[in-house]
């Protein structure tokens, strides 16, 4: 698979362009996370909640307890603390519920910003990479069998009045077998891709 250029000019081109896409990622996904933290800090007022409920709870608790062991009456006495000991375990319910609603909306909302952050890499950078990466793979592999089908796809894949800049007529003339329209055409498909003419070996 041929990812980047032959022709120095192109291939930095495309190098810079791939620093910047991972950099704008790199930057996004910073932001999610950072979005993330930031909302995680709403999860003061529920952990607030839990701690004050526990406490009220372990209090009432051991009310209950050492009024349990008051001979004849105990049982009365531990029950009517039972109250106060179930609005503690309310509390630390509410409490946990803020914390994992906040956590939900904090995860939700890095994801979040973290993929639109991520859209134009994903849906521009990312398949016009791939999609020179096949041109260019598939012309390299074509220039090693000769120049007709590279000659074949400049006429499918050049704009015509690129094409006519190389001949009146670039269909008649690659039907024809005309040898230096032929070796134009394909130097024109390789040249768009940044690739190299294939090397003529003298004698």
């Amino acid at each position: 698979m041929r990812v980047y250029a032959e022709r120095p000019e192109r291939a930095a081109g495309q190098v810079l362009a791939d620093v910047v896409a991972v950099a704008w990622a790199v930057l996004w996904i910073w932001l999610g996370v950072a979005a993330h933290d930031l909302l995680l800090r709403l999860q003061g007022p529920g952990r607030t909640l839990v701690q004050a409920g526990e406490s009220i709870r372990g209090a009432f608790d051991g009310a209950a307890r050492g009024a349990g062991e008051v001979p004849f009456v105990g049982d009365r006495l531990a029950g009517a603390f039972a109250p106060g000991a179930d609005a503690g375990s309310s509390l630390v319910a509410a409490g946990q519920q803020q914390i994992d609603t906040v956590a939900a909306v904090a995860t939700g909302a890095g994801v979040l910003v973290a993929v639109l952050g991520l859209l134009p890499v994903l849906a521009l950078w990312l398949p016009l990479r791939v999609r020179y990466a096949r041109r260019a793979t598939a012309a390299a592999e074509a220039r090693e069998a000769g120049p007709d089908v590279l000659a074949l796809r400049a006429l499918t894949h050049r704009p015509l009045r690129s094409l006519l800049r190389i001949t009146p007529d670039p269909a008649r003339a690659w039907r024809s077998g005309d040898p230096a329209a032929v070796a134009a055409l394909a130097e024109a498909e390789l040249r768009s891709l940044g690739l190299r003419a294939p090397r003529v070996s003298g004698r």
